[in-house]
């Protein structure tokens, strides 16, 4: 799966779910919602400026806090193709993974706010497009990438009935 948009940076360390998706919104399954509130406190911004196929890049401990589905379901109704992270907060990982939202984790990188950058999962690099730069990240399981191209653990189990790791 290669993935190629103009990139949002926020690099702050243990944004937690809370900013992510601010609980008064998640009492509710309305993805459209999501989407109009995703990362408001951290960027009121950012809905306005985040367009599809866009690409979101985060500093380490991303999505701590409370396990909270939401979060990654609102970075995705957004229209966000794939998330960055120098570290994920596991539970955010796996949950990032069970509704589709594709993740990687990239210690390493010099993205800057509009960099234009090209995600390979199954490779587990970034090249960075404005600066020719290649990043190493972690090299996702095939079964991950394979529940990320159905859309999510759900779709996947719907069509397969079962998995192999």
């Amino acid at each position: 799966m290669i993935y190629t948009g103009d990139t949002h940076v926020y690099e702050v360390n243990n944004i937690d779910t809370d900013r992510i998706i601010p609980g008064k919104y998640t009492k509710t399954l309305d993805f459209q919602t999501f989407a109009a509130h995703v990362l408001e406190d951290l960027d009121p911004e950012f809905t306005k400026r985040a367009k599809a196929g866009d690409i979101l890049v985060v500093g380490e401990n991303f999505g701590c806090g409370s396990s909270r589905e939401q979060a990654p379901l609102a970075i995705k109704s957004k229209g966000i193709s794939v998330i960055i992270a120098r570290s994920f907060a596991r539970i955010f990982f796996r949950n990032a993974v069970n509704v589709g939202m594709p993740v990687i984790e990239v210690p390493n990188h010099t993205i800057q706010k509009d960099d234009q950058v090209e995600v390979n999962l199954a490779e587990g690099t970034v090249k960075n497009l404005s600066t020719d730069d290649i990043y190493t990240g972690t090299v996702m399981p095939s079964i991950m990438i394979q529940i990320f191209q159905e859309g999510g653990l759900g779709d996947y189990l719907k069509k397969h009935k079962t998995y192999h790791v």
